[in-house]
């Protein structure tokens, strides 16, 4: 059975050299399991920019593995993985939000039912999303689970 933890000292030794790259780090997870133990480092270009093309990938990915290793923060082999969040991520900071400004969302309500929408807002206490024309404002705390969605458009 896999477990993953968040991984703070880590962000810390990787979070600047990330940023060399132009990039900003989301996350430092490692998970632990009967495999090989996985390092995973989410990264993300910075809100208002596009997205992350293969090649800074890969640059930055070396970058990581470089501080790793000169650092050598954990003992024995693992896997490193270093990639972006993906087009349906879990939304958990008041950056994804603004990163899904104009993009679809999927939100699970602590009262019960589901509100999915566009995005129109978002500050560090809520989102404002534009659910069939009418606007609702929803509160972090009052969401249960978020979700970004692929928007497949209409084909108009």
């Amino acid at each position: 059975m896999a477990s993953s933890t968040s991984e703070g000292p880590l962000e810390e030794l990787l979070a600047p050299v990330v940023a060399q790259s132009g990039l900003e780090l989301d996350s430092v997870i490692r998970s632990r399991s009967d495999a090989m133990p996985l390092l995973r480092v989410i990264v993300e270009a910075p809100i208002g920019a596009g997205g992350i093309d293969s090649d800074t990938l890969a640059d930055v990915s070396r970058a990581v593995s470089k501080a790793l290793d000169a650092a050598d923060p954990i003992d024995g082999e693992y896997l490193l993985e270093v990639s972006t969040p993906g087009a349906e991520r879990e939304l958990t900071k008041v950056g994804h939000w603004m990163r899904q400004i104009g993009r679809l969302v999927r939100i699970k309500l602590r009262a019960g039912g589901y509100v999915s929408g566009r995005v129109v807002a978002a500050d560090e206490t809520s989102a404002t999303i534009d659910v069939d024309g009418e606007t609702t404002i929803i509160d972090y705390q009052d969401m249960r689970k978020a979700r970004s969605r692929v928007d497949f458009g209409s084909g108009d």
